[in-house]
């Protein structure tokens, strides 16, 4: 049986991927294996659990992790989203909630809801409204799903503080999440454009200039240098996530023409060494 969010009873929390995210997460709300709310992790990278290790969390396979779980989140790479929650699924301890906290299209999130679910776990779509550094527990997250309350009080339970229920159907989170990813990795990519021609026009101040002047009070250089850090930095997983927009747009029936071209130019970016800023 599923943990009742409402009891202060221990609470068994297994993060499925420990990258930027769990690491975050774990670090700022001191999760620990063996305390009241017992963390485990689990992630394909040796050096990833030997940090989860560090931290105080449980560390293993898969098998091991998710035995008596009553919330897993799952934070994994846009494209390994699916197959973990497909290979997750037998493993899961019936009526526990998997939180799939991953970039990916409403399609995606049914897909992953149906081999939960047939598995007899309970799936919640989660969407991770920002950067999760520096927000941390405060970053904001959407929640849908027929069992999305119940989750949000578990989550509240785990330390996050900015939590939205928006719905009864999976895939709804993730909608906003992804149509919003239009806009705000599309302009990232069209930043590194434009800077990349002004560079080369050798117009870069006269460009900033103009736009500084037709745009909000913060300067555009402040956002193009954010843009394009956050492309370098994060580029191919964000590359990856805007092929699930892409996917979001077609299942509405709008061809994505510019987005298409953001998660090339997103992948162009990733680790790139000259700086255009």
């Amino acid at each position: 049986m599923t943990l009742n969010p409402a009891t202060s009873l221990p609470l068994s929390l297994t993060l499925i991927g420990f990258g930027e995210a769990g690491e975050t997460f774990a670090s700022a709300a001191g999760w620990r294996a063996g305390n009241d709310l017992n963390a485990g992790a689990c992630d394909l990278k040796s050096e990833r659990l030997v940090l989860a290790q560090t931290l105080g969390l449980g560390t293993g396979d898969a098998a091991t992790v998710l035995t008596g779980a009553d919330l897993v989140l799952c934070l994994v790479t846009a494209d390994e989203a699916l197959p973990a929650a497909v290979a997750a699924a037998p493993l899961l301890p019936k009526g526990a909630i998997w939180c799939d906290g991953n970039s990916v299209a409403p399609d995606t999130k049914r897909a992953a809801a149906e081999a939960i679910e047939k598995a007899g776990g309970i799936y919640v779509d989660v969407a991770i409204l920002a950067p999760v550094n520096p927000a941390r527990l405060d970053v904001p997250l959407l929640l849908s799903g027929a069992a999305a309350k119940d989750a949000a009080k578990l989550l509240a339970r785990a330390g996050f503080r900015n939590i939205r229920v928006v719905g009864d159907e999976v895939g709804r989170a993730s909608a906003i999440k992804m149509i919003r990813s239009v806009m705000v990795k599309g302009m990232e990519a069209l930043t590194a454009e434009m800077m990349m021609a002004a560079q080369k026009a050798g117009v870069v101040d006269e460009v900033l200039a103009s736009l500084d002047a037709s745009e909000n009070p913060k300067p555009w250089a402040e956002k193009a240098a954010y843009n394009i850090e956050r492309m370098v930095t994060h580029g191919a997983r964000r590359a990856a996530e805007m092929e699930e927009s892409a996917k979001t747009l077609e299942g509405l029936g709008i061809e994505p023409l510019m987005t298409t071209g953001t998660v090339a130019r997103q992948r162009e970016m990733a680790g790139r060494k000259d700086r255009l800023i």
